[in-house]
C-alpha cells in the first residue's frame, strides 16, 4: 500500500516490475524525475495508464532496461534531463526509447487512412523499423492499459483505439505468441468495436473466464495426475479460448456456438510418437469421447505438415473439452514453422523472410522468459536474418514493400508498369532526388511522370543502378521487346559505340565479344544491347580482356597535361628484367585495359593503351620496340581526362562534382568553354579514378544527370 502524500515514483517503485531495479537503475529515474527545484514531476501519461503498463510488461518478465524505457517514454521531460546519459552509458534504453518513437510513424498512417488499406504492410513496416524486439511487448502492454482505460472514453475515440489494435497489435501478439496479453487486446477491441455479438456470445457462456480458467486448472491436475500414474511423461497445458476466438471460429466454420467442442482445451506434449497414443488412451479412459470428433493428424498430417492428435471429450461437470497431444517437435513445428499458428488464423503471407524474423522474435522473447541466452540469440539474429525487404509508402500512406536497394524507379514499376514507363523522376520525403536513389524503410514516395511512356534503356545497365528489381527490368525489356528489329538495332549500336569511344575502344575488332555473348553477327550483339541482356560495358570488358594491338595508323598525338611516372611495380614487361617502366602521357591507361609497351630511349618502357594513337605511330616507326607489357599490382588511384557536353544550366557543376564525390572518384582540375549553340558548353575534367571499370560506371552516371548530353574519356 502506497500512503497518500506519496511522490509518483514512490507509487511506481511500488509496483513488483519496478522493485527489481538495479540501484544505478533506480538512481538514474530518481534524477530524471526532479525537476529545477528537485521535486518530482509529474508524467505526461497519466499514472493509473503507466502503472497498469508496467503491470502487464511484469506478466511478460520484462527485464529493467524494458521497464525504464517504458517508464521514460511515458515521461519525456525525466528522458530529456538524462538524454546524455542514456546514450553513453544506457544504449540499449536509448534504442528501446527510439523504437517506441519510430512506432508512432505507423499509428499516424493508420489514423491518416482510417483503418482502410493494407494493414499487413503496415505491421510488416513496424516490425520493420524496430530495431530492437523488446520495443514490441512495450508496446503491447501499453495499447492494452489504454484500452483497459478506453470504457470511459468518447465513442469514437474509442472505436478508433479498438480498430488500431485489431489492425496492427493483436496479430503482432499472436504471431510472436505473446498469450498472455493476446486475448485480452482481441477480446477488449471486440467488445468496444462489436458491442451486440459481443454480448450475445458471453451470453451464451456458461461462466465468466475466472471460471473457465479454474475448471482448465482442474483438468490439468487431474489429466497430469492419470498420465504419470500410467508412466507417461508428459506436460500438461491449456487456456479457455476467449470471446473473440470464439466469434472468429463460428465464422470461420459457419457453425453454431453449440457445435463448438474446443471452448475448453488442454495440450498434452510427450517425448515420441507412441506416447501421444499412450496418452490418447488415458484420456479416453479418464473421460467419455464426443462421437465423430477425433482426428488424427499424425498419420495423416495436414498439407502443411501440421502433425497432432485432436480429440474431444465429456469432461468434470459434464463439460465438453477439447484435447490436443502432440510430442514437443511436433509443438515446435506448429508454433514456429510452416505450420506455425498465426499462419493458420491470418491466412499465412508466404514472406519466407518475414517468417524467419518473427520466428526469430519468438524464440527470444521465449528465451528471455526461460532465461535463456538472449544476447546468443540476439546476435544469431543480427548476423543471421539480414531484412531482405524495405516497407515504403505512397503519398497517400499506403504501404509498398520491395527487395532491399530498391530505388523510386523501382517504387514506380511496382505500383503499375505505365507509371514506371512514364517515370521521370521521384521525390522522397519531399525531397527531390535521382532515380538511382536507394530506398529505405518508411521512406514516403511520389514519382513524378510526364504524359508519354519513354522508358531508358540505360534503366537495364545493372552497373548504373536504376533498377533493383527483376520485376522491374523484365516490365522495361518487356517495353522495348514490343519495338520492331531496326529501332533496337540503331538503339543498341549507339549505346555501344558511345562506350566503346568512352574507352577509346571504337576502332577495337569486336570478334571476342561475339563468340562471348554467342551472337552471330554485329547486328545480334547490338540488338542484345538494346535489350538489356548484355550491357555496354560488358561488351567492353570482353574487348579489353582479349583485345590485341591493332594495325597502327598515323594518327596525331593528343595533348595532355602531365603526369608523374607510374611506378614500375604496376606493370610486368614479359621476358624483360629491371627496365624502367611508366606509364604513357598521351593516353593515360587504366588497371584493366588492354595494353603494350614501346622501349623509349632514354626512359626505359613506355605503357600506352592497346589503341593509342602515339602508340600506333611508332609502331609503324619501329616496331621492334614493342614489346608486351601486363598490368601487375596496381594499388592507388590514376588519372583520366573526361569531356562533358551539355546545357549550360544552374546547378549543373554543383551536380556533376557531388555524383563524381559519391562515385568516391576525385576532380584534379576543371575548365569550361562555350561551344557552338545556344546556352551549350563543354567541361574538361582531369579526374582521379581507380580503374577503368570504375571510370565506366562513372561515365555513365554522369550521363544521366539532367542537362548532360554526352560524356566521353579524351
Amino acid at each position: 500500500m502506497v500512503a497518500a502524500d506519496s511522490t509518483p515514483l514512490d507509487t511506481l517503485f511500488a509496483l513488483p516490475t519496478t522493485a527489481a531495479l538495479t540501484p544505478v537503475l533506480r538512481d538514474m529515474l530518481e534524477r530524471a524525475a526532479r525537476g529545477g527545484d528537485g521535486a518530482a514531476t509529474m508524467p505526461d501519461e497519466p499514472l493509473p495508464l503507466l502503472a497498469d503498463t508496467l503491470r502487464a510488461l511484469a506478466l511478460l518478465n520484462a527485464d529493467a532496461e524494458v521497464v525504464v524505457a517504458a517508464i521514460l517514454y511515458a515521461a519525456p521531460a525525466w528522458a530529456g534531463r538524462v538524454e546524455a546519459e542514456l546514450s553513453q552509458r544506457h544504449p540499449a534504453i536509448a534504442a528501446l526509447l527510439d523504437g517506441q518513437r519510430a512506432a508512432h510513424q505507423v499509428w499516424a498512417l493508420h489514423a491518416e487512412r482510417g483503418g482502410r488499406g493494407n494493414q499487413e504492410g503496415l505491421r510488416r513496416l513496424l516490425l520493420a523499423i524496430v530495431r530492437d524486439l523488446r520495443v514490441v511487448p512495450i508496446l503491447l502492454a501499453r495499447q492494452l492499459a489504454h484500452l483497459r482505460a478506453a470504457a470511459k472514453a468518447p465513442d469514437g475515440q474509442r472505436r478508433a483505439l479498438a480498430q488500431l489494435t485489431r489492425d496492427i497489435h493483436a496479430p503482432l501478439a499472436n504471431r510472436l505468441g505473446i498469450w498472455q496479453l493476446k486475448w485480452e487486446l482481441e477480446d477488449l477491441a471486440f467488445r468496444y468495436l462489436d458491442p451486440e455479438t459481443y454480448r450475445r456470445i458471453a451470453g451464451l457462456l456458461d461462466d465468466k473466464r475466472t471460471g473457465r480458467e479454474r475448471y482448465i486448472e482442474q483438468v490439468k491436475r487431474h489429466l497430469g495426475g492419470a498420465l504419470a500414474a500410467q508412466g507417461v511423461r508428459a506436460e500438461v497445458a491449456g487456456r479457455p479460448k476467449h470471446l473473440y476466438s470464439i466469434y472468429r471460429k463460428m465464422q470461420r466454420k459457419d457453425v453454431p456456438f453449440g457445435e463448438l467442442y474446443d471452448l475448453r482445451a488442454v495440450r498434452v506434449l510427450v517425448d515420441d510418437v507412441p506416447a501421444c497414443y499412450a496418452a490418447l488412451g488415458v484420456v479416453h479412459a479418464l473421460w467419455a469421447p464426443v462421437p465423430s470428433e477425433f482426428d488424427d493428424y499424425i498419420a495423416r498430417p495436414k498439407r502443411n505438415d501440421y502433425r497432432s492428435l485432436h480429440t474431444a471429450v465429456i469432461g468434470p461437470e459434464g463439460k465438453t473439452l477439447e484435447v490436443q497431444i502432440r510430442t514437443r517437435e511436433m509443438h515446435e513445428q506448429a508454433e514456429l514453422g510452416v505450420a506455425a499458428h498465426w499462419r493458420y488464423k491470418e491466412g499465412g503471407s508466404g514472406d519466407a523472410a518475414l517468417e524467419r524474423k518473427i520466428e526469430w522474435m519468438r524464440r527470444l522473447l521465449e528465451s528471455h522468459q526461460d532465461g535463456g541466452d538472449e544476447a546468443a540469440l540476439a546476435g544469431a539474429l543480427d548476423t543471421e536474418l539480414v531484412e531482405d525487404r524495405i516497407y515504403t509508402l505512397t503519398p497517400m500512406g499506403e504501404v509498398i514493400d520491395l527487395p532491399r536497394g530498391a530505388t523510386p524507379l523501382d517504387f514506380a514499376y511496382h505500383v503499375h508498369t505505365m507509371v514506371g514507363h512514364r517515370c521521370r523522376g521521384a521525390k522522397v520525403n519531399g525531397r527531390i532526388v535521382p532515380l538511382d536513389h536507394r530506398l529505405h524503410s518508411g521512406d514516403r514516395v511520389e514519382i513524378l511522370t510526364g504524359k508519354t511512356a519513354e522508358p531508358r534503356r540505360d534503366w537495364l545497365v545493372a552497373a548504373n543502378g536504376y533498377l533493383a528489381s527483376g520485376r522491374s527490368r523484365d516490365k522495361v525489356r518487356a517495353w522495348f521487346h514490343k519495338l520492331d528489329r531496326e529501332r533496337n538495332l540503331q538503339a543498341g549500336r549507339e549505346l555501344l559505340d558511345r562506350e566503346l569511344k568512352r574507352l577509346g575502344l571504337q576502332h577495337a575488332d569486336p570478334a571476342p565479344a561475339l563468340r562471348k555473348f554467342n551472337a552471330a553477327t554485329l547486328d545480334d550483339l547490338h540488338v542484345l544491347v538494346a535489350l538489356g541482356d548484355v550491357g555496354p560495358h560488358q561488351v567492353t570488358r570482353a574487348l579489353l580482356e582479349q583485345a590485341a594491338p591493332p594495325e597502327p595508323a598515323a594518327v596525331a598525338a593528343p595533348r595532355a597535361p602531365r603526369k608523374p611516372p607510374q611506378p614500375s611495380s604496376a606493370f610486368s614487361v614479359v621476358g624483360v628484367d629491371n627496365l624502367l617502366v611508366q606509364t604513357a602521357r598521351c593516353c593515360r591507361p587504366l588497371p584493366g585495359e588492354a595494353i603494350a609497351g614501346y622501349l623509349t630511349r632514354s626512359r626505359g618502357v613506355s605503357v600506352h593503351r592497346a589503341d593509342c594513337a602515339v602508340l600506333q605511330r611508332m609502331a609503324a616507326r619501329q616496331p621492334q620496340r614493342m614489346l608486351p607489357v601486363e598490368w601487375g599490382h596496381t594499388r592507388g588511384a590514376h588519372d583520366a581526362d573526361v569531356t562533358v557536353e551539355g546545357v549550360d544550366r544552374k546547378h549543373l557543376l554543383k551536380d556533376l562534382t557531388n555524383l563524381i564525390a559519391q562515385e568516391d572518384a576525385h576532380v584534379l582540375a576543371i575548365s569550361s568553354e562555350a561551344v557552338r549553340g545556344l546556352g551549350r558548353m563543354r567541361l574538361r575534367m582531369q579526374l582521379r579514378v581507380q580503374d577503368y571499370g570504375q571510370l565506366s560506371r562513372l561515365l555513365g552516371k554522369i550521363e544521366g544527370i539532367a542537362g548532360v548530353e554526352r560524356a566521353w574519356r579524351a
